[in-house]
């Protein structure tokens, strides 16, 4: 059958599809993500070769909890991660040892895909003459002109708005002044060579200790599209370009040639053959209950109908804003969560569960809360169940 427009392996003789159904993919998915707890050491998770998604809930330090088995210390404050801004412009937490692979391939790879990453500075860097690749190529080298120690996020953006063609920059109504464009200037925050310093009141960045050259050596994003597969898949193309932050057009060429098809209660999408085993054979994921929080990386699948099939539901766990945590069972969302503190030591966790749950998945989620309480620095926590809204 020919799939119009979808990328597939070049050698159609070789090719072999492989049939399998929401349940199998759910189950693949909860090993992959590391959620079934077999590690002590999170530089060994493989969520990490995305690196992992941080908010003001802490919410980096929560997804490594639900993953790791034993107590381990602050992953923020370890030497071998550094936070800064990545996928999308978004803080993602990372192996150090990753950085420079990593910017070579964030690097966009040509003007159209570096066009496709923007959104309102489109317009203004066009009517100026100004190509995609050059302004990823300004803006990180105006950024790391500025950022030689730790500063806040406005002192840097005003210092790049004067460093700055007038293209780069507009006049924001909320804060009232013009300065760089928000999107560009965290996208090339990984180039500069800029990292965030977690745990401030303020969004406060410094410079990388290793800070490699302007633009980075291209390597192209086949290695991301590859860990988005084995950690999302199977997968389309459209949806990795989702993740990327780019257009499917914009990376249809860096798409890999050796994938596995897969029919997925009759969707076409993608694997890498070495985990069609696991696909095919997951083992139990029988009693893993976990609470997710809000960005976890097993959320951030683009895929979200196959991960919560009911849209209303859907709309409650994914919002415009603040979005809630999930209870996750088996590998099914089956609720919200959200954590509120009360006074110093204390935490109070509301659940809001779909439907009603088993008297030993209550008694799992209560430990959970455990987890979350040590995660925020509570002493104390008391849970509560209402209805989800």
């Amino acid at each position: 059958m020919e799939h119009v427009g979808a990328p597939f392996p070049t050698d159609r003789r070789a090719r072999v599809t492989v049939t399998v159904g929401r349940r199998q993919v759910l189950g693949y998915r909860t090993v992959v993500h590391g959620l079934l707890r077999d590690t002590k050491d999170p530089v060994r998770l493989d969520v990490l070769d995305l690196g992992v998604q941080d908010t003001n809930v802490s919410s980096a330090r929560l997804a490594l909890a639900a993953r790791l088995s034993g107590s381990y210390g602050d992953p923020l404050a370890d030497p071998d991660f550094t936070l800064l801004w990545s996928f999308r412009g978004a803080p993602h937490l990372h192996r150090t040892k990753d950085l420079p692979a990593l910017a070579s391939h964030l690097w966009p790879i040509s003007d159209a895909d570096a066009i496709a990453r923007l959104a309102a500075e489109r317009k203004p860097l066009k009517a100026a003459g100004i190509g995609g690749s050059e302004a990823f190529t300004t803006a990180s080298r105006a950024m790391r002109a500025v950022v030689r120690t730790s500063m806040p996020k406005g002192e840097l953006s005003a210092a790049m708005t004067e460093r700055l063609p007038e293209a780069y920059s507009y006049q924001c109504r909320s804060c009232q002044t013009t300065h760089v464009y928000g999107g560009l200037f965290q996208l090339v925050g990984p180039f500069a060579g800029v990292r965030l310093v977690p745990d401030q009141a303020s969004t406060t960045v410094a410079p990388l200790t290793d800070r490699g050259e302007i633009p980075p050596p291209v390597t192209g994003p086949d290695q991301l599209i590859r860990a988005y597969l084995r950690l999302h898949g199977p997968a389309t193309l459209s949806e990795a370009a989702s993740y990327l932050g780019t257009s499917p057009a914009a990376i249809r060429a860096a798409w890999p040639d050796d994938l596995a098809e897969v029919q997925v209660d009759g969707r076409t999408a993608w694997l890498p053959p070495g985990q069609l085993d696991l696909l095919r054979n997951p083992p139990p994921a029988a009693d893993v209950v976990r609470l997710l929080p809000p960005s976890d990386p097993y959320l951030q699948a683009r895929d979200r109908d196959l991960l919560v099939p009911d849209k209303t539901r859907q709309k409650a766990v994914w919002r415009i804003l603040a979005n809630p945590g999930a209870i996750v069972v088996d590998g099914e969302v089956v609720g919200l969560w959200r954590a509120k503190r009360a006074g110093r030591s204390r935490l109070d966790i509301t659940l809001q569960p779909f439907a009603e749950l088993a008297g030993d998945r209550r008694t799992a989620l209560e430990e959970e809360a455990e987890v979350v309480a040590a995660v925020r620095g509570a002493s104390d926590v008391r849970v509560r169940y209402e209805d989800a809204r």
